[in-house]
């Protein structure tokens, strides 16, 4: 556990350059996160991050939804801060919502890559923010600029994981957790969208496919009935709980809208996923994203970016309460 002293396809225009900040437990400071920031000190790092992250994409996409969640993760604890990379009893590596992340070497080899080319310069925190934007850009999503400058924090406890969304929540908990970091609905369903790439393992919805009621069928009636038998005999009652499926079925390996087409046609694998679509409040985000007539159409790639820069502001570390690690996976 550790602890501190005191607490591609197109370019997505975000004039994003220098950025005033709440960092947790420090009250409103001056942080100079902006785009560009390396390009004296390190001029080659947003590269470097990006060939690491493309030369282990070749050999394995599936790190490319890995790093995506894992920043995400990582802005939701302690903010974008890299806390979630620290090794140790209690962190936050260890708590249950983190085992499944994946790409933890592809950060380590970027870290390497800075650290021979610009030793002490680039923080692990703007190393994850960098290695999310290029792994949306590899599965056929747009690009957009993302602030750097952050430091890494000295604070990672797997007790306050729970502030992540969890795959139950409802929209009202899922609204309460994003507000309580400053997105609002629109940057929810937004951020969701993130599930267009990856898989999930059966047990986190199983539940929904079995003895979800105690009428009907038994499953959850959300739950378009093509795709329920589909979905159970992927994961039957008693199968291979570890199984991954596909949160985006027929369009996974591709960042797009068709997330959200499946919401409307009740093919969401998570409960918390499919809930976007049946509530009010959330729904007619979604509905934008498909192009409903009568609403505001929405670019989700577009807005992705832009919720994406949003997220990424958590709480960022200022000199005076984080670091440049050396190595990712420890304090100096």
């Amino acid at each position: 556990m550790y602890r501190k002293n005191c607490f591609s396809s197109s370019i997505v225009s975000l004039s994003v350059y220098f950025v005033l900040l709440m960092v947790q437990g420090q009250g409103q400071v001056t942080t100079p996160v902006r785009v560009g920031f390396y390009s004296r000190t390190c001029p080659r790092a947003e590269l470097i991050v990006k060939q690491t992250v493309e030369a282990h994409f070749n050999s394995n996409p599936s790190v490319a939804p890995g790093l995506l969640r894992m920043h995400f993760h990582d802005c939701f604890v302690q903010g974008c801060d890299a806390s979630v990379l620290l090794d140790g009893a209690n962190t936050e590596k260890t708590a249950a919502p983190n085992r499944g992340l994946r790409g933890w070497e592809v950060i380590d080899d970027a870290k390497t890559k800075l650290e021979a080319a610009c030793p002490g310069v680039v923080s692990c925190a703007d190393i994850l923010a960098l290695a999310a934007r290029d792994s949306v850009v590899l599965t056929k999503g747009f690009s957009w600029n993302v602030p750097t400058g952050r430091r890494d924090g000295r604070v990672s406890l797997a007790s306050e994981t729970s502030n992540l969304p969890g795959f139950r929540d409802s929209v009202d908990v899922q609204k309460a957790k994003f507000q309580a970091l400053g997105l609002n609905t629109q940057d929810l369903v937004t951020l969701v969208g993130g599930h267009t790439i990856g898989t999930s393992a059966c047990q986190f919805f199983r539940y929904r496919l079995y003895n979800f009621t105690t009428t009907g069928n038994g499953a959850d009636p959300t739950i378009n009935p093509l795709f329920l038998s589909q979905l159970q005999s992927l994961c039957p009652q008693n199968g291979d709980a570890t199984r991954p499926v596909d949160l985006d079925v027929g369009s996974a390996n591709q960042f797009d809208a068709t997330f959200f087409r499946n919401l409307q046609n009740g093919r969401g694998i998570l409960e918390s996923d499919q809930k976007l679509w049946t509530d009010a409040s959330t729904k007619s985000f979604v509905q934008g994203f498909l192009g409903v007539r009568g609403l505001q159409a929405l670019n989700f790639n577009v807005e992705f970016g832009r919720s994406m820069v949003k997220m990424s502001n958590i709480g960022v570390k200022s000199s005076t309460n984080g670091e440049i690690r050396h190595i990712c996976s420890a304090i100096n």
